[in-house]
């Protein structure tokens, strides 16, 4: 049985053929290794930070549970892009059948809850990750302004590394419609960005 070392070497397509021989050092490992693009991925696609731990750990959840009904460890990204956006789609479901409420929460407006993913640069001076970090908020903030279908193609585009096809299938769309969507956010984007470039 390989040691933990050996898990943390491994591809994707190794630890999910282990995971599938019901190897939880393999299933640890590889949840470690997807979960920040997950945690990632949600963060874009949602329109605040409210609700993103909690779907990550469902995302990540139901990656566990159904790993073993992955029938071709190759395929394993686009899998967990169809789990990550139907948990997506879930949750607006949900949302939408949710009573309205009324917070008497009093929350502090000098506090920022925003939550900053960071892509750290050993070789960048201060005011470089100052720049970086206002420059990736913006993108965010842009990106979350953006409607729903747009929003979802963009991420599973630009983020996620996905073919039109492949966005077709998660989103079942047709290719059409979807380089038409991915081609008004990017317009929306350069738009809203054109002070940033």
């Amino acid at each position: 049985m390989p040691n933990k070392n050996d898990y943390k070497k491994m591809k994707i397509d190794e630890l999910v053929l282990l995971s599938q021989q019901e190897d939880f050092s393999a299933l640890e490992e590889l949840i470690r290794k997807v979960q920040k693009d997950v945690f990632a991925t949600l963060s874009y696609m949602l329109k605040s930070n409210e609700n993103l731990y909690d779907l990550t750990q469902e995302v990540l959840l139901k990656l566990a549970r159904n790993i073993s009904n992955l029938h071709n460890p190759k395929c394993f990204q686009g899998w967990l892009n169809h789990i990550i956006t139907n948990t997506y789609y879930d949750y607006l479901r949900k949302l939408k059948n949710k009573p309205p409420v009324i917070s008497i929460e009093y929350s502090c407006p000098s506090q920022d809850s925003e939550i900053n993913i960071e892509i750290p640069d050993k070789h960048s001076k201060p005011i470089e990750k100052c720049i970086t970090n206002e420059c990736e908020r913006q993108v965010k903030k842009a990106i979350r302004g953006l409607p729903e279908v747009f929003r979802i193609a963009i991420v599973l585009r630009e983020f996620q590394g996905l073919s039109y096809e492949e966005i077709a299938s998660t989103t079942n769309s047709s290719i059409g419609t979807v380089k038409s969507r991915i081609s008004r956010a990017r317009m929306k984007l350069h738009e809203d960005l054109k002070n940033y470039t």
